[in-house]
């Protein structure tokens, strides 16, 4: 199964953020690995304004951090249709711009799952489910991927 992950699991997963996600980020995206990991570009470009805005590092230390993902999964660009759908989605769902852009780039590259804090949990679109990988209750498909692993 395809998952794309959204900027804050990545930002949990560097490290910044309280210490609960940010332990649950990592430990998600390691039993993960041996699904398809899809990381948009607009995520990767939002994980760099956070870690050199917000968690004041370096923008050599940043840029490392940055490609250190992208050398560890599948990076997927945004192409002309996924602004288009996302213009859509801002429109029709009221979605931020940059949200709806990292589900029409995960919809493109036929993701099942998007993990985002963000979004509307439990939203699907384009056969792409949104799944908060940090509510209470785990959705039930995470929960079918996770469990054999745990």
């Amino acid at each position: 199964m395809r998952i794309a992950l959204d900027t804050k699991l990545l930002v949990y997963a560097e490290g910044f953020g309280d210490e609960l996600r940010c332990g649950k980020a990592l430990h998600l995206i390691e039993k993960l690995t041996d699904q398809e990991l899809i990381l948009p570009a607009q995520a990767l470009g939002e994980l760099t304004r956070v870690l050199i805005g917000k968690a004041k590092r370096t923008p050599t230390a940043s840029r490392d951090a940055v490609l250190g993902w992208a050398d560890s999964f599948e990076v997927a660009d945004s192409t002309w249709p996924a602004f288009q759908a996302a213009f859509d989605l801002t429109a029709d769902h009221q979605m931020s711009m940059w949200d709806a852009l990292i589900l029409a780039v995960a919809a493109e590259n036929h993701c099942r799952l998007l993990l985002s804090e963000d979004l509307h949990n439990g939203f699907t679109w384009r056969g792409v489910t949104v799944v908060d990988p940090f509510g209470a209750q785990p959705h039930p498909l995470l929960a079918h991927l996770l469990k054999p692993l745990q």
